[in-house]
């Protein structure tokens, strides 16, 4: 398991006042129903859709997408993105600011996201994450054969996966070098010539007035007292994507050359967006 980042500057905690509990009540509400109600959809539709099409998911699949819009609304985060979402069969990779990010990269489109083991163990984050069609995996070398197989099957029930090469989120002011090892299982024989990567810049703008961090979740800052600043904040910043061009993987000799390529094109993307 990766040590979260840290750049010894946490961002000063202030308690919301009476508005700011307000505010965070109703848009927490707000959020429970929509997700408790479009995930007890994606369960029906999963349950009479799995015996004929397996891992297949032609009617569950897009219910995360909208689950994803219904909370950016209901936060009321603007979104925006600029390029073009590949058509082709292959991998997103992305740099990692924090919780948000799941919502942010699915609103566009549907995306299967692949996530750290430990996480499908967690309370109620790591069912609805099953539910959501989650790729688990430990991230170890030594399991590159095992994520090969695993990452072929998936991408041949025609799931466009998506992953954080970083290995930890960020204060989303920067981009931390990438790890190369989950590149590794896209030059098995079987997906080697099939496989494009794209590579997404995932730029945050904090609200008015606060901290250019406000979205960032790092170091040991707690998802709870993270998400009660989110929701109570009197107004909300933005978020944009930057879909840069996919490539094939055939195209590069090594994982080491394509993960350079693609940390290099998501850190142009995000320092020419946050640039004064």
């Amino acid at each position: 398991m990766n040590a979260p980042w840290s750049d010894g500057e946490p961002i000063a905690a202030t308690p919301p006042g009476v508005m700011g509990w307000l505010r965070a009540s109703l848009r927490g509400i707000g959020l429970v129903f929509a997700l408790s109600g479009l995930l007890v959809v994606l369960l029906i539709l999963r349950g009479v859709e799995r015996p004929f099409s397996g891992p297949r998911r032609p009617l569950s699949g897009a219910v995360p997408k909208w689950a994803s819009r219904a909370a950016l609304w209901l936060l009321g985060i603007a979104h925006r993105t600029t390029g073009s979402q590949m058509p082709h069969t292959g991998a997103v990779v992305a740099n990692h600011a924090g919780w948000l990010d799941i919502f942010v990269l699915n609103a566009p489109k549907q995306v299967f996201f692949v996530s750290k083991a430990e996480v499908a163990r967690w309370p109620v984050i790591g069912f609805m994450a099953r539910a959501a069609g989650t790729v688990f995996i430990n991230r170890d070398r030594r399991e590159a054969g095992a994520h090969v197989a695993l990452f072929e099957h998936r991408l041949r029930a025609g799931h466009k996966l998506l992953f954080f090469p970083e290995g930890t989120s960020t204060d989303s002011r920067r981009v931390l070098p990438f790890k190369t090892t989950l590149f590794a299982a896209f030059y098995g024989p079987e997906l080697h010539d099939l496989m494009y990567i794209q590579p997404v810049s995932v730029i945050y703008h904090a609200p008015q007035g606060e901290d250019p961090r406000f979205y960032g979740w790092w170091g040991d800052m707690g998802f709870g007292s993270h998400l009660i600043k989110v929701l109570a904040a009197p107004r909300q910043g933005q978020v944009e994507l930057i879909y840069h061009p996919p490539v094939r993987v055939a195209d590069f000799p090594n994982r080491k050359a394509l993960a350079a390529y693609c940390e290099d094109q998501i850190r142009n993307g995000h320092n020419q967006a946050t640039a004064p």
